[in-house]
C-alpha cells in the first residue's frame, strides 16, 4: 500500500487544481462540486456535541484515530461549507496528531480563499481548522497518557 501523501503535497495538489480555473465563479463551482462528493454523516453523528462552534452554518465534524493516524468525517447544511470542509479533510485526514497540529495550511491563502469568502465564512473556516487541530491535540494527549 502506498504511503499517504504529505500534507504539503496534498496542499500543492489543491493549489494546482485551483490554478486551472480563471474566475472565482468557476472556483466556487469546483468547491460546490467537492461538497456534493463529500460522504454524508450518519444521523447518529449529527449531534450537538459534534457541531463546530464559530460557523454560521451548521457543521458536524467527527474524528477517530486508527493506528496512530487521525481520520475526519464531516457534514454541513451549506454546500459551500461542505466543499471547504472536504478540502480540509483531504489535507488533514490520515495523518498523525503532530502532523495535523503542525500543518500550516498555506493552501487556503495560496488559492485566495480568505480574500473571496465573506467574513462569516472565513471565521467558520478558521473554526473548522481549529476544531480539527483540537481533535489532533486530544488524541496526542490521550496517547501520551497511555504511554
Amino acid at each position: 500500500m502506498a504511503a499517504a501523501a504529505t500534507i504539503a503535497a496534498t496542499e500543492q495538489e489543491i493549489v494546482e487544481e485551483f490554478s486551472l480555473f480563471d474566475s472565482w465563479d468557476d472556483k466556487y463551482e469546483y468547491i460546490i462540486d467537492l461538497g456534493k462528493r463529500l460522504q454524508p454523516l450518519e444521523a447518529e453523528h449529527k449531534t450537538e456535541s459534534n457541531i463546530v462552534r464559530g460557523c454560521q452554518s451548521v457543521v458536524y465534524l467527527i474524528a477517530e484515530e486508527k493506528d496512530g493516524l487521525v481520520y475526519f468525517r464531516a457534514d454541513s447544511d451549506a454546500i459551500i461549507v461542505k466543499g471547504l470542509i472536504s478540502m480540509l479533510i483531504r489535507v488533514l485526514s490520515g495523518h498523525t496528531p503532530d502532523e495535523i497540529m503542525e500543518a500550516r495550511l498555506d493552501f487556503i491563502n495560496q488559492i485566495g480563499m480568505m480574500n473571496h469568502l465573506a467574513q462569516t465564512r472565513s471565521n467558520g473556516l478558521l473554526a473548522m481548522v481549529k476544531q480539527m487541530k483540537n481533535y489532533a491535540l486530544a488524541f496526542k494527549v490521550k496517547n501520551a497518557a497511555k504511554g
